[in-house]
């Protein structure tokens, strides 16, 4: 019983099912992930301000940013996170200054 167990629990956590287009197949996706990550790190009232929130696709993973809110010559930063496209991994993330 216990090698059936085990070698279920082999399986399941195997390669598994991949979609053609990865987790992350658009820039919905992209976004909705980037939000899930960016506001309990960096707060609510501070990633709403960067509403909104843009995400493009590089190579094979996506970029996602904030939108600084002022005039051309602003003075500040932005959130941004790269999501690998395929397994949808949080691969950098960082809010500029």
């Amino acid at each position: 019983m216990f090698a059936l167990l085990m070698f279920g629990c082999d399986a399941a956590f195997g390669q598994g099912y991949v979609p053609p287009k990865g987790f992350v197949p658009d820039e919905k996706t992209a976004i909705s992930i980037a939000r899930a990550v960016l506001l309990p790190v960096y707060g609510a009232r501070i990633i709403h301000e960067e509403e909104p929130l843009t995400a493009v696709k590089r190579e094979e993973f996506w970029i996602v940013s904030g939108t600084l809110q002022c005039a051309p010559n602003c003075v500040g930063g932005v959130a941004e996170v790269r999501i690998s496209a395929r397994d949808g991994r949080v691969l950098y993330m960082m809010h500029g200054k």
